[in-house]
């Protein structure tokens, strides 16, 4: 995505681009931070540039909620404080920053959304440890316990695959430039729920890990009222259909608790406790 020239040619004749490659993941972000910053950084420089080559007549960047760190408020709002807590977080936070420049400066139709846990069927399934669903899904077909971080008790806006490609449709079609939007369900869901949900009564559990917080809960106020834009699908209609595609992660990798510490030892040594106190950006972007 950082190659112009590339990007520059897949963007020829195109009137919306929807900007979501990124390298995404925590740990490998703290490991290769500059690749995560040619990728997420120079690659949004990239996109923007062709977008302004070709004049298409809209953009809209994929921000991340991990931007808001640890948050002091809940349902958190798209004015809340920004504290990224690990490269990947920054990374993104940084490509947003692009695209609202861009929107400023060059009158370029761009448009951020923040996504929040978003999860569905044909999700990656690669070899490093991320997302809740995806190492659920393979401990079961392998008849292995689930891994619950710390006390499983840490809740996640959880928001469908197709809730977000609406949303993404739905923002590509208002003519304001330079937004901010949350998208998310504002109904965060446990990490007990999703495995009893799933229906599986064994478990391990394995330690909480620094910056990440107890609970992500999009404040959606802003895209409802402005777009009419709103979730459909449930938490537990959700997690129905990731059941009935668990196939999909048939040949995933399958974490034990043992390769679990092995892959997030960087995660540990390099943010510790002091995670928590990493600060932010004094003055958030976001317009209300």
């Amino acid at each position: 995505v950082a190659d112009l020239g590339a990007v520059t040619a897949a963007s020829e004749g195109v009137e919306r681009i929807f900007h979501l490659a990124a390298r995404a993941d925590i740990v490998p972000s703290i490991q290769d931070p500059e690749a995560y910053f040619r990728a997420n950084v120079d690659g949004t420089f990239a996109v923007l540039t062709a977008a302004r080559r070709h004049a298409v007549r809209c953009l809209v960047y994929t921000a991340s909620s991990s931007c808001y760190g640890i948050p002091d408020v809940h349902p958190t709002p798209e004015t809340a404080p920004i504290r990224p807590q690990y490269p990947y977080a920054l990374t993104k936070y940084l490509g947003e920053e692009l695209v609202l420049h861009w929107a400023r400066v060059y009158a370029l139709p761009a448009k951020s959304v923040r996504l929040f846990n978003v999860y569905g069927p044909r999700a990656r399934t690669s070899g490093t440890y991320g997302a809740v669903f995806g190492v659920f899904l393979a401990q079961l077909l392998a008849g292995e316990p689930l891994t619950i971080v710390g006390d499983g008790e840490q809740t996640r806006d959880f928001t469908f695959v197709s809730d977000a490609v609406e949303a993404l449709i739905t923002v590509s079609k208002s003519g304001k430039a330079g937004e901010i939007y949350n998208v998310g369900t504002s109904q965060p869901a446990s990490v007990n729920e999703l495995v009893r949900l799933l229906g599986e009564p064994r478990a391990v559990h394995i330690p909480k890990r620094p910056g990440e917080p107890d609970c992500t809960w999009a404040d959606i106020h802003k895209i409802r009222s402005q777009l009419g834009w709103a979730p459909k699908v449930s938490f537990a209609d959700g997690v129905k259909i990731m059941r009935a595609n668990i196939e999909h992660w048939r040949d995933a990798p399958v974490w034990t608790p043992t390769r679990i510490a092995d892959a997030t030892a960087d995660w540990f040594r390099f943010l510790g406790t002091k995670a928590e106190h990493v600060g932010g950006f004094d003055e958030p972007r976001a317009k209300s």
